[in-house]
């Protein structure tokens, strides 16, 4: 299995009175994750389901992912809110579905919980090595059998910049 982490784009500033929760792509953030979500269909990549953070930032660059048609499929997840574990995740959400090893899955959701995600997946701790911009991406393949758990690979860290 693919696994795509991307990070939401660029959102409203922190303290200005409005929820965190609440908190919206800025019209740059709208469009340069627009311009890296056309780049990514220019490349051919599709995605076989979007799991989002319930957050709206996170939720508005996954809407814009399903309106370049990178996928037909998006699903909301509290596991990728602010502080969602992956260990959670991987027991109660991705292990009872059984995907296919050919199957690609991206997961909308924030910092630093997102190359958390991915340290954890890759050498089974988080080390901080790893970067994350706003509407960057890390792949990850997934091994086919047994946990994912410092057994995965990385085959893509992208900022945005090379995909404007």
């Amino acid at each position: 299995m693919e696994l795509y982490l991307i990070r939401h784009g660029i959102a409203e500033d922190k303290g200005l009175g409005i929820k965190d929760e609440e908190r919206s792509l800025t019209k740059e953030g709208r469009q340069k994750t627009e311009k890296v979500a056309q780049k990514l269909v220019k490349l051919g990549l599709s995605f076989d389901l979007i799991l989002t953070s319930p957050l709206a930032r996170a939720r508005q660059t996954a809407e814009i992912l399903i309106e370049e048609k990178l996928s037909s499929q998006l699903e909301e997840s509290s596991h990728l809110a602010h502080d969602g574990q992956i260990s959670n995740w991987l027991k109660d959400w991705l292990k009872p579905r059984n995907y296919s090893q050919n199957t690609q899955l991206a997961l909308v959701g924030h910092e630093p919980d997102l190359t958390s995600w991915a340290e954890i997946l890759l050498w089974g701790e988080v080390k901080e090595n790893l970067v994350l911009k706003k509407a960057g991406m890390i792949g990850i393949k997934l091994p086919e059998t047994g946990s994912p758990v410092g057994r995965s690979q990385m085959f893509w860290l992208t900022p945005p910049k090379y995909l404007l």
